[in-house]
């Protein structure tokens, strides 16, 4: 082997401007495997952050009522139209011991219960239409970081503290220390302290979240003890789905997770990694093509020393090994370079770019474009390899 690498050294040395070529071309393709690939991840990335930063990546539920309909006798056709049910606030049950068993559950990675529902807040003759979240504190950040959000005052929530949003604290200017009647959906009402101010980047949330503590909220939405929905956050963000249905069938209880409730950005996710992937398909095709026409070049001007070597004693293995050296050297050269460049570019985005989202480039993808092109090279290598490794000696000396 190791004669085989000093033989292919010796080739790509004495055709040093080829070589300087295909090593350049192999390397802008790794480049663009590089950065394109750390481009989209990080797009999408700062994407889902934005999104999922406001929304628990499965969401537990009562299930839905099921229409009343009178029993048809067997053998009976029924065409009669049965309207929906009405949906009403209900609290699941033995919603400790369903939080116990979606805490175990493989892939969850915490799990805060809430009680939410319909309420009036008030500010003097000034009334708005919110949604009053009751929440345990400690596990609620564990899902959504409503605490990182707080633009003005603290997070706290109590039996008398809220916390409220920038858009409802405008409407009904309220500031820190203010405070705000809520009236909830059994008819109670109670006086709770502004002890912070939230932004989550979303209007309608800003406009509508009031956040309260637990027994407060079921206090006011008349579910005494109960809650209504139980939110979770997964280790893997596109396992949800499968999370959720796994839920579904332990618990028959609703379980909706966030692909299902955002299926417009899934789809322009899943658009984004397919154009990606085509990227990086045809970009490592070029490549391949590059490399291969070249050595089958480097095939014909070698073919005299080709058949010298077969003539000295050479085996077809040995001419074969040379040319896919070849290959994986100037695969590996150039990628080498190219993911250095493609890291470059990154570094060039990221400070000097327009700054609308973070572009990464983990070692783990150099490594894969190095390994990827290298590989390329090899593959792209074994025709023109296969060809030289073919030559028969006689003829080879004869017609050069």
């Amino acid at each position: 082997m190791g004669l085989s690498w000093r033989i292919a050294y010796n080739f790509l040395r004495d055709g040093r401007a080829q070589t300087l070529l295909i090593v350049v071309g192999v390397a802008v393709g790794a480049a663009v495997i590089v950065f394109i690939t750390a481009l989209v991840n990080g797009l999408q990335s700062n994407i889902v952050q934005r999104t999922l930063g406001t929304q628990a990546h499965i969401v537990v539920s009562s299930p839905d009522l099921e229409p009343l309909a009178p029993p048809v006798p067997p053998g009976t056709v029924d065409l009669r139209s049965t309207d929906a049910r009405p949906q009403r606030l209900r609290a699941i049950n033995n919603w400790p011991g369903v939080l116990d068993v979606l805490q175990r559950l493989g892939g969850v990675k915490a799990a805060s219960p809430i009680v939410t529902g319909p309420a009036f807040a008030q500010r003097g003759t000034a009334v708005r239409a919110v949604a009053i979240i009751g929440i345990v504190p400690q596990r609620y950040v564990q899902v959504i970081p409503v605490d990182k959000d707080i633009v003005r005052g603290r997070f706290a929530v109590g039996a008398s503290q809220a916390l409220i949003g920038t858009r409802l604290a405008q409407d009904l200017g309220l500031r820190v220390g203010d405070k705000l009647r809520i009236q909830g959906a059994s008819g109670g009402a109670q006086v709770f302290d502004v002890v912070g101010i939230f932004s989550l980047g979303v209007r309608d949330l800003d406009q509508r979240y009031v956040y309260i503590g637990l027994e407060p909220a079921q206090a006011l939405l008349g579910l005494p003890g109960g809650v209504t929905e139980i939110d979770l956050t997964v280790d893997r963000i596109f396992d949800a789905e499968a999370i959720a249905a796994r839920i579904a069938r332990l618990t028959g209880l609703k379980s909706e997770s966030w692909m299902t409730t955002n299926g417009q950005l899934l789809n322009a996710l899943r658009s984004q990694s397919l154009s990606s992937a085509m990227i990086r398909i045809f970009v490592a095709l070029s490549v391949a093509f590059g490399i291969a026409s070249v050595l089958a070049v480097s095939v014909v001007q070698r073919t005299r020393e080709i058949g010298i070597l077969r003539a000295m004693g050479a085996t077809r293995g040995r001419i074969l090994a040379v040319f896919l050296f070849e290959g994986g050297a100037v695969g590996f050269a150039g990628s080498t370079l190219g993911a250095a460049a493609g890291t470059g570019l990154a570094w060039v985005f990221n400070n000097y770019g327009p700054g609308l989202f973070i572009v990464p480039v983990p070692w783990s993808l150099a490594v894969q474009a190095v390994a990827l092109a290298t590989l390329a090279g090899v593959a792209a290598a074994a025709l023109p390899a296969l060809r030289a490794a073919r030559l028969d000696p006689v003829v080879a000396i004869r017609y050069v």
